[in-house]
């Protein structure tokens, strides 16, 4: 046991020795994201070789719609601890991706996909019917955000930086597997130019301070964080609709018409 807790000890020394460049630190970034982002779970593999059925792909839709109607929240919050104003003004630019201001944001896009995937927009929205596991795990990123640093806050965001690549793979594999979702598909390319801007700012926002190898740390272990909960979320839906289809036992938790 002792040797074990020399030996993780070790490693962090060895983690925090040295302060990274920039380019080191993306680098450590992308091996996170290559290791660990959700663009290599097995529920969204099939999707995007079109082995999902419509009820599966129902569920997806449904139960990302709590975690979309967060994002906006926690981006509030986020500004919430900043007295930075250019990071205020360039912030609240999500807040009105998401919430829309002229036109449709983010949020009402997403629920243009539920209804091309033939679900009632006011059944989405109250989220009754979401997994538990879901909820469970979109609250964790909200308490994550609100109680931590603005730095490891704004780190959270950073899957970002590998969104891009994965949001044209599943446009493609939408329009090509799932015909029927064709007319909901606004909302993956609006985020096409949105999510690689926002990347872009919050990566240089985490490269200029964090100024010691500590806070470097901490940039990365907030990114491996976030991609474990959007990993929780995916692996709620594959249990409980894929493999092995096992549903809660709540009673409003959606369950799909038998094709």
């Amino acid at each position: 046991m002792g040797r074990t807790r020399d030996n993780a000890v070790t490693k962090t020394d060895q983690t925090e020795s040295a302060l990274l460049s920039k380019a080191e630190l993306r680098q450590r970034l992308q091996q996170v994201g290559e290791a660990m982002y959700h663009h290599k779970h097995p529920f969204h593999l099939q999707m995007h070789a079109g082995q999902l059925t419509r009820g599966q792909m129902q569920a997806w839709v449904l139960n990302r719609y709590y975690y979309q109607s967060r994002i906006p929240i926690k981006d509030a919050i986020i500004l919430s601890k900043s007295e930075d104003v250019a990071l205020r003004r360039a912030w609240r630019k999500r807040i009105i991706d998401h919430d829309g201001d002229t036109g449709a944001g983010g949020i009402e896009k997403w629920l243009q996909l539920a209804e091309a995937a033939g679900l009632d927009r006011d059944y989405v929205i109250s989220t009754n019917a979401i997994l538990p596991g879901v909820r469970y795990a979109v609250d964790a990123y909200i308490d994550l955000v609100t109680n931590s640093s603005l730095l490891e806050a704004v780190s959270s965001s950073l899957t970002e930086l590998f969104a891009g690549q994965l949001i044209a793979l599943r446009m493609d594999a939408l329009a090509k597997h799932y015909p029927w979702l064709q007319n909901g598909l606004a909302y993956f390319q609006g985020r096409l130019t949105q999510a690689p801007e926002d990347a872009a700012f919050a990566f240089d926002y985490a490269a200029e301070h964090a100024t010691t190898p500590h806070l470097q740390s901490l940039v990365v272990r907030s990114l491996e964080r976030k991609c474990a909960l959007l990993w929780a979320q995916l692996d709620a839906l594959q249990y409980c609709y894929v493999e092995p289809g096992s549903l809660p036992p709540q009673p409003n938790v959606f369950r799909p018409e038998l094709s």
